[in-house]
C-alpha cells in the first residue's frame, strides 16, 4: 500500500482477482481472463496493471486449488481463509482522490488549448473525441458482460456511462465552437 494506505495498482489487481474467486470458485484459466478483461475495461491495456500473477496469489495462500495442480492444469481455485482476510483488507482500505496522469494531461490539454493554431486545436479535440469514445466503449462493454453479476458494479457502470456520453455531447460542442472561431 502507500504511505496513505490506499492501494497501488498491483493491489488493485489483486483486489480484483480476490473479490473474483470470492464469489464462486472458478478455473485458473477463467480467473485470468476474468481479471484481464475486468481491468482493460477500465483502465484500458495496461502491461503494469496485468503483470500481477494468479500463480503469486496461490503461492502466497491467498487462493488454492481444489483439485489439480494450478496454471498447468487449469485447476478449479478457491478463496482461502488467508484470502478472504486479504480481500476484506484491501476492500477496506481508503480511496485516494483521482491522480490520474492522462487526466492531468487532458486537464493541461483543455487549458492550453487555444494557444495552438485553428488546425491543430481541430486536431486535439478530435483526439479527445476519440479518446472518449473508447472509454465509452469499453464502459458500455464492461457494463453489458457484468450484467447478471448483481450487486452494485452495473449501476455505478451506467452513472459513469451517462457522464462519459455528457463528456463526450460536450466535446462535441467543443469541436464545433472550435470550427466557429477565428
Amino acid at each position: 500500500m502507500f504511505a496513505d494506505k490506499t492501494l497501488t495498482p498491483r493491489e488493485a489487481v489483486r483486489l480484483c482477482a480476490l473479490g473474483t474467486i470470492a464469489a464462486k470458485p472458478m478455473r485458473y484459466s477463467e480467473l485470468a481472463s476474468s481479471v484481464r478483461h475486468f481491468i482493460s475495461r477500465m483502465t484500458g491495456p495496461s502491461v503494469d496493471l496485468l503483470g500481477t500473477s494468479i500463480e503469486l496469489l496461490r503461492y502466497e495462500g491467498l487462493v488454492e486449488a481444489l483439485a489439480g495442480e494450478g496454471m498447468e492444469d487449469d485447476a478449479t481455485l478457491s478463496i482461502t481463509e488467508a484470502g478472504r482476510k486479504e480481500f476484506h483488507a484491501l476492500m477496506v482500505a481508503p480511496l485516494r482522490p483521482a491522480s490520474d496522469l492522462s487526466k492531468l494531461i487532458t486537464t493541461l490539454k483543455f487549458r492550453f488549448l487555444h494557444l495552438l493554431d485553428k488546425a491543430d486545436q481541430e486536431a486535439q479535440v478530435e483526439l479527445l473525441i476519440d479518446t472518449s469514445e473508447t472509454g465509452l466503449n469499453r464502459l458500455l462493454d464492461l457494463r453489458d458482460s457484468m450484467a447478471g453479476e448483481g450487486g452494485y458494479l452495473v449501476d455505478w457502470l451506467d452513472e459513469e456511462v451517462t457522464r462519459a456520453e455528457a463528456r463526450l455531447d460536450w466535446l462535441h460542442q467543443l469541436r464545433q465552437w472550435v470550427k466557429q472561431a477565428g
